[in-house]
């Protein structure tokens, strides 16, 4: 006869399982869309690394695990698994470069993941996501496109020349 002491520790197994089911599962898709990415974009593969979600990040160096959000947990729990993807785009008119950096969510959800690109609706892809990976692709460059597009379209909104300025030191 199974005592309750025995159905948790099943439970509790089952659990673990699926944690790190959906942290492989998760990992791989991430490293997935950051491999994909440059030739989606049209890009060298160096312009594209994976980095940290938030917080401060160098666009240039290499995170491998570190990337993702599952590193900085002492316990594996089932949870969606995060990461960012950083772009670095040369700059035309200098030696420099800009980079930008978005956030991804992923977690398994029954025979797919979903993906979840910054703020933007949830992205469905089958667990066997080989050449299905275009929607997330296309999430991304949106993303940053938006991110210019926007701040242009403020600085060019005509509200605001009068609401705030610079003006040359006397």
């Amino acid at each position: 006869m199974t005592t309750r002491f025995q159905k948790l520790q099943d439970a509790i197994r089952d659990y673990g399982a699926a944690a790190f089911e959906n942290l492989l599962r998760c990992k791989g898709l991430g490293e997935a869309v950051v491999k994909g990415l440059p030739e989606f974009l049209g890009c060298a593969q160096g312009c594209v690394t994976a980095v940290p979600p938030e917080g401060p990040f160098d666009p240039r160096k290499d995170y491998g695990e570190e990337a993702f959000s599952y590193r900085h947990r002492e316990v594996i729990v089932l949870e969606p698994v995060q990461f960012g993807v950083a772009l670095t785009v040369k700059n035309m008119e200098d030696s420099g470069a800009l980079w930008l950096r978005t956030a991804l969510s992923i977690e398994v959800t029954g025979d797919s993941f979903d993906i979840f690109v910054a703020q933007q609706p949830v992205i469905r892809v089958p667990l066997d996501y080989e050449g299905k990976l275009e929607p997330v692709f296309e999430a991304i460059y949106r993303e940053f496109l938006n991110t210019f597009q926007l701040e242009v379209l403020e600085f060019n909104d005509k509200r605001f020349e009068t609401r705030i300025g610079f003006v040359p030191e006397q």
